[in-house]
């Protein structure tokens, strides 16, 4: 092999391998993660917005948020093997070793910790260990145990957008309690849109989802309807409390309708594709509602 080829060979593992890396990272969800974490951070600003501050923070919460992903992917990667949805991923698929993901978790999270406690605050670094933590060491372990595990992790994915809340204000106010109840809410139909079409995946992994011990489905589909109902009227909350105005009320109310809607129609018809409708549009409506929120704030 020519010093050429060697090199070329050295260059495309690396790639390969960081290619990995960063899969473990999830870095989908993270982005979605460090969007309401702009969110609250703007929401939050009085005055000027501190853009330094920003990058600060979106770089803490980012390596935190990624951390806790690696480290849910190590701990859960003997259930992973058993999904065909998670089969190809890094470590059931044996493309990384379990101590190095292990070893790229903590780091990560280490890393991101020390970015928000020295150049943020403290706060906000409490919260984003918050987060992690409960992601980990309570909602990891319960979905082998019961189908409230959706509403516990629920709690780690509402705190981003308090943490750029935070991050700016250095405390809890009421608009960071508002942004916390609106993720709280919208990733019950969420998530529980995903179980429904992913069910038969999670039963073989041994996971208590709702829809997998739901047997013939009626309490899951009561509970898409209920929380989308209940993320339709949550979502008009920041309106009665001063945070928004009528710009994101004109907002809000077509979209949780449109939420609500597909919810229903999943409840009557009880398929995948309506399932996937219901998953496709909250995907959307979040960053909708959240942009109108700012949007708002802004021609204030």
């Amino acid at each position: 092999m020519t010093p050429t080829e060697l090199a070329a060979g050295v260059g495309s593992l690396i790639r390969w391998r960081s290619a990995d890396y960063l899969e473990m990272t999830k870095p989908r969800l993270n982005f979605m993660v460090l969007v309401t974490v702009g969110v609250g951070f703007l929401l939050g600003a009085t005055g000027a917005v501190d853009w330094g501050l920003l990058v600060h923070t979106l770089i803490g919460v980012g390596l935190l948020s990624g951390g806790g992903a690696a480290l849910n992917e190590y701990l859960e990667r003997d259930l992973d093997a058993r999904m065909k949805r998670t089969q190809d991923r890094p470590l059931p698929a044996g493309r990384l070793f379990p101590a190095e993901a292990l070893a790229f978790g903590v780091a990560c999270c280490a890393i991101g910790t020390v970015q928000l406690w020295f150049f943020v605050n403290p706060l906000t670094a409490l919260l984003g260990l918050l987060s992690a933590g409960v992601y980990l060491f309570a909602y990891t372990p319960l979905k082998l145990r019961t189908p409230l595990n959706t509403v516990v992790g629920a709690v780690s994915g509402a705190l981003p957008p308090m943490m750029g809340w935070t991050a700016v204000a250095g405390r809890v106010d009421l608009g960071a309690w508002l942004l916390f109840a609106i993720l709280f809410m919208w990733q019950l139909p969420h998530f529980f849109a995903i179980a429904w079409f992913y069910r038969e995946d999670y039963a073989n992994a041994g996971m208590k989802m709702l829809s997998v011990v739901d047997d013939n489905g009626r309490v899951t589909r009561r509970t898409i309807c209920g929380c989308s109902l209940a993320m339709l009227a949550v979502s008009l909350l920041p309106v009665f409390s001063g945070l928004s105005g009528a710009l994101y009320l004109a907002a809000a109310l077509p979209l949780g309708a449109v939420l609500l809607f597909l919810a229903v129609r999943l409840a009557v018809g009880k398929t995948h594709a309506a399932a996937r409708r219901l998953f496709l549009a909250s995907l959307m409506y979040l960053p909708l509602l959240l942009g109108a929120m700012v949007l708002d704030r802004i021609l204030l």
